[in-house]
């Protein structure tokens, strides 16, 4: 397992930001940008330095956290580890 390959905003947040590219089947540890441990995830498919990982399943249709506030909807379900970007997000911001 990696040491630390994901940052989260928020402890509560659904997603984290990928630190490392990450390979499927990578466990890595993940903490908040304050330095709490939150646990770890599994990536379930290749995800990009930068990009975000689902810490949990999301369900479609279902809100989806980072900052600790909603930044999308999900347009099909995500399960935990997936990457999440705008093939299975609708963001808020241009909806």
């Amino acid at each position: 397992m990696a040491k630390h390959g994901a940052l989260m905003h928020e402890a509560d947040d659904d997603v984290a930001v990928a630190i490392l590219n990450l390979s499927e089947g990578v466990e890595v540890k993940v903490m908040t940008i304050d330095g709490g441990e939150v646990g770890a995830v599994e990536a379930v498919e290749d995800i990009p330095l930068g990009h975000k990982i689902s810490m949990r399943d999301v369900a479609e249709g279902e809100e989806v956290l980072k900052y600790g506030r909603p930044i999308g909807r999900a347009t099909r379900a995500i399960p935990k580890g997936a990457h999440v970007h705008a093939h299975n997000i609708k963001s808020a911001r241009w909806a």
